[in-house]
């Protein structure tokens, strides 16, 4: 099969090349296949950021380019949220659906990236993850997905257009932790070695009435199965962190999109364009309020895993909605599925924290383990160890 001629019913490739981008003849990486996200600069390759208002130039992706350097090769670009403002796939295009159900809708941002690997078209894929963007697509099509700490060496954003820079975070996807742990050792050179779960302490984060009874169910036996490689677990509570998280996204998007916004009709998708103009409104006082309280939920979360090794938690609230569904029906009623999908992965991007999303006994319903600032390799061996 030639690269241009690759299937995609599932609208998930923004640009496909004639030939691949061959990366180096020798390195850890040589023989695997990656997908890049359209909002990371690749010479020679349009960014779009899967929208048809224009976009900043972020100049060269210097993550690529490693992983380039390392042997792997780019096969093309994939579509995304239209510039990454979102959790289901929509975007300028015609929006990108889920691998296996075409009523479906994959989860955004990284939509593309993670059909990519779902449908074995990729060995792994870069995505970005500002509120979940990594991990909620990856629970939805049944795959595996890293976000690193915030700031981590590694998985540099330097060369990727910015939703918000307090938020995002690079990070792969692939079909299985073998394939991330790869990735993550060629990039640091250091060895993740599997982790006994013996003695581990796991903090339990379900709030009531946040999830559907599969996603519920689906948790609880993934706490059961930590419990009994040898883990003690325990509930524990921390609160949503919209509060703190949308203003400061949104700002901090109106920004980076401030040249666009100075048209009347930019280009946007009516969502998009209502979202980046809200952020424009925002101001000083309401940003500074946000990052106030980003604070103090960042000193909840460091005291919790103080006393806690790992978290785990949904990575969604409910299977994949269709496409165009608005709302989700959870334990406590009807919500905007923005809202109810967002309380749940936000806090971990907006704070920083290393995490991983995995797939659970549930179909196209995954969980979240989430790591100590800092301490990726651990959160990385933990996870190895549950594909044994």
């Amino acid at each position: 099969m030639t690269f241009p001629d690759l299937p995609d019913p599932q609208r998930a490739w923004a640009y496909l090349p004639a030939s691949p981008l061959s990366g180096a003849a020798e390195g850890p990486l040589v023989g695997l296949t990656f997908s890049v996200k359209d909002l990371y600069g690749v010479p020679g390759w349009p960014l779009r950021a899967s929208t048809r208002a224009p976009v900043p130039d972020p100049g060269e992706s210097m993550l690529v380019r490693r992983l380039l350097d390392l042997g792997a090769s780019a096969v093309g670009k994939t579509h995304l949220h239209e510039v990454a403002l979102g959790i289901t796939g929509m975007n300028g295009f015609g929006g990108t659906t889920h691998p296996f159900d075409p009523e479906r809708v994959p989860g955004g941002s990284s939509s593309g990236a993670a059909v990519s690997v779902a449908l074995w078209q990729v060995d792994f894929a870069l995505g970005t993850d500002t509120g979940g963007s990594i991990r909620v697509p990856a629970a939805w099509c049944g795959v595996v997905g890293y976000k690193p700490t915030k700031g981590h060496p590694a998985w540099s954003t330097e060369g990727v257009l910015p939703l918000s820079w307090t938020c995002d975070h690079a990070g792969p996807l692939a079909r299985d932790m073998r394939t991330i742990v790869q990735v993550q050792e060629a990039l640091t050179g250091q060895t993740v070695a599997p982790q006994d779960w013996a003695g581990v302490k796991v903090g339990l984060w379900l709030p009531e009435g946040w999830v559907d009874d599969t996603v519920r169910e689906a948790l609880r036996l993934y706490a059961a199965r930590l419990a009994g490689l040898g883990a003690t677990v325990e509930a524990v509570p921390f609160p949503e962190v919209l509060d703190a998280y949308s203003p400061i996204v949104l700002s901090e998007a109106a920004q980076v999109h401030s040249e666009a916004l100075k048209e009347t009709e930019p280009g946007f998708l009516p969502f998009t364009h209502a979202s980046l103009r809200q952020g424009q409104a925002l101001t000083e006082e309401e940003v500074r309020a946000a990052f106030a309280h980003r604070a103090g939920y960042r000193a909840q979360l460091d005291d919790l895993l103080s006393r806690f090794d790992v978290l785990l938690a949904p990575a969604v609230p409910t299977p994949p909605p269709l496409v165009g569904q608005e709302e989700v029906e959870v334990g406590e009623g009807r919500l905007p599925l923005r809202r109810a999908v967002l309380r749940l992965t936000a806090p971990f991007s907006l704070l920083g924290a290393p995490t991983v999303a995995l797939p659970s006994t549930a179909p196209f319903v995954g969980v979240q383990l989430v790591g100590r600032h800092g301490e990726d390799d651990r959160l990385l061996g933990l996870a190895l160890a549950l594909e044994g």
